[in-house]
């Protein structure tokens, strides 16, 4: 998981302050302000709500102290400030302790449209809101606690559950449908190209590029995705709460079921330089 990057996360102090640059704190308000115009009719119901409690400043980046007073109170979260990159050992057991892993770094304006390393207008923005809500807040930690323990192979699978709910995650009906994916939500391209309108009165078929799948779990881990295109494919849960009593299921088995069934063949091209059948094998 681990891959070189040019950037460097800010160390916190003794206090838990992140010394933001100027031009850290002018990239979060242009991203925060962009988004803010664009997500009110497109994001569900529970990320906005969590947004509100969060109350995110508009000109400046936001310090890990205030965040986690909102999320300790709300599920008992906490952020976790991080290098750029982590291991997945270092993922999952986060995540099993109710620590979400944010890097301290803001992405440069050059790269302001699309960034492949998680920044912290990605965590922070796309995912918090949604630790606010107790069924999402249990998925991800218990999601965790199975990461933790299982194999490579199996995180490989599991990589995947992950990506297609809590990264690029629907909910509602393939016809009809919110998002809550932090992956969508931080993105102002990826949002508007899930093709979800602006009004009630448009037709989301008719704006719609990709492809929108009721949610599977096995499907899920079935199905191969990179990180540096637009998705061809997403799933919707018919609830935040389906979430929850996804948990209660014997996930691993599902793992085991995906396994068996193979994965399905990859609806991108592949990467330059990169033949298709390593594709059908990759964590990304």
């Amino acid at each position: 998981m681990a891959k070189m990057t040019k950037y460097v996360s800010i160390k916190p102090d003794q206090d838990g302050v992140v010394q933001w640059r100027e031009e850290d704190d002018a990239v979060w308000s242009l991203l925060v302000n962009r988004q803010m115009r664009n997500i009110p009719s497109k994001a569900c119901k529970e990320y906005l709500d969590g947004l509100q409690l969060l109350d995110l400043n508009h000109k400046q980046a936001p310090q890990l102290n205030d965040i986690n007073k909102v999320l300790e109170k709300s599920t008992g979260w906490r952020i976790e400030p991080v290098a750029a990159l982590i291991n997945f050992d270092r993922f999952f057991k986060l995540l099993s302790e109710k620590k979400f892993p944010a890097a301290t770094f803001m992405r440069s304006e050059e790269e302001i449209e699309y960034l492949q390393e998680p920044d912290f207008f990605h965590e922070i923005f796309g995912h918090c809101a949604m630790l606010t809500n107790p069924s999402f807040a249990e998925f991800t930690h218990q999601y965790g606690k199975l990461g933790a323990k299982a194999s490579k192979e199996d995180r490989v699978y599991l990589a995947r559950l992950y990506w297609f709910t809590v990264e690029f995650g629907l909910v509602g009906t393939p016809d009809n449908y919110k998002v809550y994916g932090g992956g969508i939500l931080s993105s102002p391209s990826e949002t508007n190209y899930v093709g979800l309108p602006d009004d009630q009165t448009s037709d989301i078929k008719s704006q719609r590029k990709c492809i929108v799948k009721p949610f599977d779990p096995v499907d899920i881990m079935r199905t191969p995705y990179r990180i540096d295109i637009m998705q061809p494919v997403y799933f919707a849960i018919d609830s935040i709460d389906a979430l929850l009593e996804l948990t209660k299921q014997d996930i691993m088995s599902l793992v085991e079921q995906a396994k068996a069934l193979g994965l399905h063949s990859p609806m991108y091209p592949p990467k330059e330089g990169q033949p298709l059948q390593s594709l059908k094998t990759s964590t990304i």
